[in-house]
């Protein structure tokens, strides 16, 4: 066995074990489990939610019937129309019932209906939501408000439903946001946001609310915010995404292991504001090579945010310039979408070129 096939087997080996452990983890300590999508995880994070918590309300634009991506399916009948609730069609005024009633001790939980509607509503999170804490000195805060909206490219969505807007909230000190890959991580983490004391956005990649399945606790638990995960280790190259792109990233790695023989480190962030830094600077004095892909504009995108740091704490370990491999700065095309979008060749050419610098 020559030594590109040794590292190969190395990776799957590692993987098998990763996904093992996490299996006996989640029998083990997290209770039975039920098979559910991505969009199943979320209502069932919301329904432990209603159910624990008397105080919690879940309102936005067609909530009460499910809403478009069915999310909120059978919360209404089961536990009430004051509780799980339509609003007008007013983003504006969404969040700000929201700040309201968070303030006033409620659990929150808004959901706008596309990530790409939520700017009618940047005052409320910006000028409101983000600083309530600060400007009262500690007096009063809305940190029981969690924002949820359905996020990233959906195949057929074009310019107004198929946007990624996180870095326009990133420049906001007060919010903290997260975007989930997959069923198990988007149950656990809307969770530790509906029970973080500081107001959060949490993005939910729409294409994979049916695509991804899972095996997912049915009671409640928790995934510590502000902890990018590992998702495989490696040597030459780290790799880092989130949402819908670390699939992406996933099977760049193995494309790069098995027609390079480059060994990539996988690591989705999870948490966009605040994120883990260390994790990431970690990985590239190891490897010494960053690859951050994402579906948003390229210009003043988070990876940029990623990129800076990186350099101005690992410049002495880098082997090759940091890479980005990110949507282009135009509106969200519609048939041109597979040519818009940073797809695994893009990324793969990526690699390519910092092997070779």
């Amino acid at each position: 066995m020559n030594c590109a096939m040794m590292k190969q087997a190395e990776g799957v080996t590692n993987a098998f074990v990763c996904i093992y452990v996490t299996f006996l983890f989640v029998f083990k300590f997290l209770g039975p489990t039920q098979k559910m999508n991505l969009f199943q995880s979320v209502t069932s994070a919301l329904d432990n939610t209603l159910a624990s918590d008397p105080t919690a309300v879940i309102f936005g634009e067609d909530v009460a019937f499910g809403g478009v991506f069915r999310c909120t399916v059978g919360l209404r009948d089961k536990y009430g129309k004051d509780r799980v609730f339509n609003t007008p069609l007013c983003e504006q005024g969404i969040v700000g019932f929201g700040i309201g009633a968070a303030v006033a001790g409620a659990t929150a939980i808004a959901e706008i209906q596309f990530a790409d509607y939520i700017f009618p509503a940047f005052d409320q999170i910006v000028n409101e939501a983000a600083k309530y804490r600060y400007r009262s000195g500690n007096l009063f805060d809305c940190g029981n408000l969690t924002i949820r909206a359905p996020w990233g490219c959906v195949g057929h969505g074009s310019l107004y439903h198929s946007q990624s807007p996180e870095a326009f909230f990133v420049h906001c000190p007060g919010i903290k946001i997260v975007v989930p890959r997959g069923p198990v991580q988007a149950k656990g983490l809307l969770l530790s946001c509906i029970a973080d004391k500081n107001p959060c956005i949490f993005f939910e990649p729409k294409i994979l609310y049916r695509a991804a399945v899972e095996q997912v606790p049915v009671e409640s638990y928790t995934i510590p915010l502000s902890q990018a995960e590992i998702l495989q280790e490696g040597s030459d190259v780290t790799l880092i995404a989130w949402g819908t792109q670390i699939h992406v990233m996933s099977e760049v790695a193995s494309m790069a292991q098995e027609k390079l023989g480059v060994s990539c480190e996988v690591i989705d962030l999870r948490t966009i504001l605040p994120w883990d830094i260390e994790t990431v600077c970690k990985s590239v004095v190891k490897t010494g090579r960053l690859l951050i892909s994402h579906e948003a504009p390229v210009t003043g995108g988070f990876a940029a945010e990623i990129s800076t740091t990186v350099q101005e704490e690992c410049f002495l370990n880098l082997e090759a310039p940091i890479s980005r491999v990110c949507g282009y700065d135009t509106p969200f095309p519609h048939i041109f979408e597979p040519f818009y979008i940073p797809d695994k060749w893009k990324c793969f050419d990526a690699i390519k070129k910092m092997i070779h610098f």
